[in-house]
């Protein structure tokens, strides 16, 4: 397993690409993809089964975010592990593109769904879960949802369809944010007790610190070892803008304009990060 080190540094890597893609715009959904830089340092370091030079390798394992607004995030690990260059994000949701500012399979070596009319991610993980049983294919199935999705039905749909179909293969993330598009969950549709929702339907499920890289790393290692025929559903506890403190302090941080003092500024306190973990920054710039 990858080191604490090694996976915090990674973590800082996907920030660091994150904000250079949504200043090169101009601006982006920037809260909601700095708070999935941990989940996805581990993924993509541990457990995800991947070829970066063979994007769609039959064997593969799938990760289907269903939270698609988090392109930004997801652009810049796959970037990072190579799937296309890393110069590519600063064209993000610009004019010809081929990183528009949600998830597109069509259109990104590495991306396994379309999202971004939220409510459907957790269906196609499903599904996809379902036809690898089928088939008693090893491949695994994760998928990043959003709480304020869980607002709709669909979902909870997809819950009851997976635990009826046993897929133990399926491991979803619940970015526990707290906040949506147009304020708190509280204020726009209560979600309660997320954990015991998702262990009423019949999965595995709990809750850890989505910005602690172990908790995360140890959670997805028991949660393939001891499966129990059960989904497992981990719900992450997140601060949206998480990791760089003049985005994760404003009011809505969930899609805003990003001018220049703001990006300086956030690269300033990942700069300061990176020096606490031996890390130079400037490599990345």
């Amino acid at each position: 397993m990858t080191s604490e080190q090694q996976l915090k540094i990674m973590a800082l890597k996907i920030r660091i690409g994150i904000v250079q893609a949504i200043t090169a715009k101009g601006g982006g959904h920037i809260g909601g993809s700095l708070d999935l830089a941990e989940l996805l340092s581990v993924l993509y370091s541990d457990f995800m089964r991947v070829k970066p030079d063979n994007p769609d390798w039959a064997d593969r394992d799938f990760l289907i975010c269903s939270k698609g607004h988090a392109g930004p995030a997801i652009y810049t690990v796959l970037a990072l592990k190579g799937f296309f260059p890393y110069e590519q994000l600063k064209t993000l949701n610009q004019e010809k593109t081929n990183l528009p500012g949600h998830c597109d399979r069509n259109k990104v070596a590495g991306v396994d769904a379309t999202t971004g009319s939220l409510g459907q991610g957790l269906s196609i993980a499903c599904g996809s879960a379902l036809g690898f049983k089928i088939k008693n294919s090893e491949q695994r199935v994760f998928c990043i949802l959003g709480d304020g999705e869980l607002s709709e039905g669909q979902n909870w749909e997809a819950a009851q369809f997976a635990a009826h179909h046993k897929l133990d293969n399926l491991i979803a993330f619940l970015d526990w944010n707290k906040m949506q598009i147009d304020g708190s969950n509280d204020e726009v549709m209560s979600l309660g007790n997320p954990v015991e929702k998702f262990k009423s339907f019949g999965w595995n499920s709990c809750v850890i610190d989505g910005s602690d890289v172990l908790q995360i790393q140890n959670t997805i290692k028991n949660a393939i070892e001891n499966k129990n025929d059960s989904p497992t559903m981990i719900v992450l506890d997140t601060v949206k803008g998480a990791g760089i403190k003049c985005v994760s302090d404003m009011q809505n941080n969930h899609c805003i304009g990003f001018p220049k003092d703001i990006a300086e500024q956030a690269m300033q306190e990942l700069k300061s990060e990176g020096i606490k973990l031996g890390f130079e920054v400037n490599k990345c710039l």
